[in-house]
């Protein structure tokens, strides 16, 4: 590693530290705000409210470390620029990319550490959060079933389950019917219970009946006490699902369960985009790298620039990309889009116009 890497990297480092500190302030300060009149009301203890913003920093992170990114980028080139110090660079014979290397490094790694943190800890954050949240500072007993924001579930290629109430751990589904079709689309099948239950690793259904659909119109009707069904979906399934939990899953939660969704028929669209989200986004900040560079080169070149022009450009790009990617998360989970192009597009578009201003500095 040569003194100019370090340097750089070192002066970098220190200016993205500040973007970033200034962005989880005002992230954290808002937020404070936002929620301590309502945590007061319930005479909330301080450390445990101190516990919960500490424990939303993870997910704070994932969010607006790729702005602090495009922010450092340009006010580094800025100040370099000011100094004439890419200039005395460039004269001496250094290349371009090698004046860049210790920016995209950098990126490189906040890149790992965001997409360690999609993976594993921002969904263990939220959940052990939203936990305290509920049961320590608002103080409401433990929740014995979801609120439901997705009723309707596909359980197999030419079947359809709809519950009416899910317990906390899943074990337990309450108003449970389930639709079977034909090939035509007709119903042949329903069978309504009580309760389902998961017991030995299988489902029961309680207290229910069946009705037969027959093609000249007539239905029979068969009461049962307890009947078995065969479904590969587990518990878990059924909070993450019906009760829309998905960002509390771990990656290799996520790949079991769309396998198992897969067994069902089902291609579970909006759970893929979302996954592939969560990788695709951490990569960003290396695109921020690319696009801050080609922004600083084109605006100020050897002769230095404004910073709140910097800033601006920094605001307007990122909200220029969050807009884009937003727009494709939500093509893909309506399936205009597959998963993985919607989950990329909004990388491979500004990746694109990266370079394509790099192609246009002139030094």
């Amino acid at each position: 590693m040569s003194i100019l890497f370090r340097y750089l990297l070192r002066e970098y480092g220190k200016i993205f530290t500040m973007c970033f500190s200034g962005l989880m302030t005002i992230y954290l300060v808002i937020d404070f705000f936002e929620k301590v009149r309502r945590f007061l009301r319930y005479d909330a203890n301080w450390l445990d409210v101190l516990t919960y913003f500490l424990l939303k920093i993870p997910a704070i992170s994932f969010q607006i470390a790729p702005l602090a990114i495009l922010m450092a980028t340009l006010l580094t080139f800025g100040m370099l620029s000011r100094g004439h110090e890419i200039t005395a660079m460039r004269s001496c014979g250094i290349s371009l990319p090698r004046i860049t290397a210790p920016f995209i490094a950098f990126a490189a790694g906040i890149s790992l550490v965001l997409l360690l943190f999609s993976s594993t800890v921002i969904p263990l954050a939220a959940s052990k959060s939203e936990e305290i949240r509920t049961t320590r500072i608002e103080k409401k007993p433990p929740a014995t079933a979801l609120k439901l924001q997705q009723p309707w579930t596909r359980v197999g290629a030419d079947s359809l389950m709809h519950v009416t109430s899910v317990s906390v751990g899943g074990e337990l589904l309450g108003g449970v019917r389930l639709f079977q079709f034909d090939r035509n689309f007709q119903l042949v099948d329903m069978a309504e219970a009580g309760e389902a239950r998961y017991v030995d690793r299988a489902w029961t259904l309680y207290q229910g009946r069946h009705r037969r659909f027959s093609p000249d119109g007539t239905v029979s009707v068969t009461e049962f006490d307890r009947q078995a069904i065969a479904l590969t979906l587990i518990p878990d399934d059924f909070t993450i699902w019906l009760a829309g939990d998905s960002e509390l899953m771990t990656f290799h939660d996520i790949r079991a369960y769309t396998r198992r969704r897969h067994q069902q028929g089902s291609q579970a669209a909006r759970l893929k985009t979302d996954y592939y989200s969560r990788i695709a986004f951490p990569f960003v900040a290396m695109i921020m790298v690319l696009v801050g560079i080609a922004l600083s080169l084109r605006r100020s070149g050897t002769r230095g620039g404004s910073m709140a022009i910097g800033i601006g450009q920094a605001l307007a790009v990122g909200f220029c990309y969050w807009t884009t990617h937003s727009i494709a998360i939500a093509l893909g989970r309506g399936g205009a889009l597959t998963p993985l192009i919607a989950a990329w597009m909004a990388n491979v578009l500004f990746m694109s116009f990266g370079l394509y201003l790099m192609f246009k500095v002139r030094y």
